[in-house]
């Protein structure tokens, strides 16, 4: 009697970045997005001698990760960065109360989500349909008119596969994708490549050696001068490069021979900033997400949950 023979199990863990990606766009979460792909392949293990290979093993993850996000954003609000809550502030304004980490969009790594070394315009559509300005975008989205777009835009995927993912018709995915284009134009964020561009390594050089000495002059020929700055979990954001150093030079004071260490995230630059301390040692303050257009900073997020973030980030609690 031949014993029947156990199919082998394929590698999930080659479709890791990919579904990390697609639930961090779907969730705007990074912690979040990697719960959502773990249970994916939880999920997966366990019910892989009930596949029936009507579609690929990748189909399948997709399709596990993709209920799994439904069921999350149903016990959720929708993610946001500060700007999407308030009008710009000053710096005399109060920063406000943190507000809870649910509320915000957060930064991820660009290891966690694509693959180094792929084809450059490849790599472009992929830094930008993660950078926060897109992701918080998505979240005004229904979550079907979310995927679609991801699946279709961001990922490649065709109409028929993506009707297979979601159980509709391609007429409907189609339809879909339509508005979903229509919302995101009204979010003046309808082209995945608006703001792709290198990093400019001279300028971000400059920039850290300028932020560390608190060179106000170096730094306003390196920070537009319609510059925004948001520092989530504060709800205070702030537009123009006057305001940022009023604020850099009053409130925010303390940031003064600080030390930054690159990163990346979102696709974009990322420092991790440490604040001296009266006893010499360097602490975490923020994650600094930067975004460069025109040869220009024209955007800074100081993400100031760092216990959560920098570990995330492979940043030392500690200089």
């Amino acid at each position: 009697m031949t014993a029947e023979l156990t199919p082998a199990i394929p590698d999930f863990e080659q479709h890791r970045r990919e579904l990390t990606g697609y639930c961090y766009r779907m969730l705007g979460s990074s912690f979040d997005a990697e719960d959502a792909v773990q249970e994916t392949m939880t999920r997966a293990w366990r019910a892989f001698d009930r596949f029936e290979g009507r579609a690929s093993v990748r189909t399948w993850l997709y399709r596990i990760a993709h209920n799994i996000c439904l069921d999350m954003m149903r016990a959720g609000n929708r993610r946001a960065r500060p700007m999407d809550l308030s009008t710009a502030g000053t710096a005399a304004s109060p920063v406000g109360e943190p507000l809870a980490a649910t509320t915000w969009i957060e930064p991820i790594p660009d290891d966690r989500v694509f693959e180094s070394g792929n084809d450059p315009a490849d790599q472009a559509v992929t830094r930008d349909s993660v950078r926060l300005a897109f992701v918080a975008a998505l979240q005004h989205l229904p979550p079907r008119q979310r995927a679609v777009l991801i699946l279709r835009e961001v990922l490649g995927w065709r109409a028929r596969e993506v009707a297979e993912l979601l159980d509709t018709t391609v007429a409907s995915v189609n339809s879909a994708l339509q508005r979903a284009r229509v919302t995101l134009a009204d979010q003046d964020l309808d082209d995945l490549r608006a703001s792709g561009s290198a990093d400019d390594v001279e300028l971000l050089e400059r920039y850290t050696r300028a932020f560390e000495s608190y060179d106000f002059d170096t730094l306003t020929d390196l920070i537009a001068e319609d510059a925004v700055q948001s520092m989530p979990p504060l709800p205070l954001w702030l537009q123009g490069r006057n305001e940022i150093f009023a604020f850099w030079d009053g409130p925010g004071a303390g940031c003064r021979g600080s030390r930054l260490i690159p990163s990346r995230a979102n696709g974009r630059p990322a420092f991790g900033q440490y604040r001296r301390s009266e006893d010499g040692s360097y602490s975490p303050w923020a994650l600094q997400v930067v975004e460069v257009e025109n040869g220009r900073i024209a955007e800074m997020t100081f993400f100031l949950d760092t216990e959560r973030v920098f570990p995330m980030f492979g940043l030392p609690l500690g200089l």
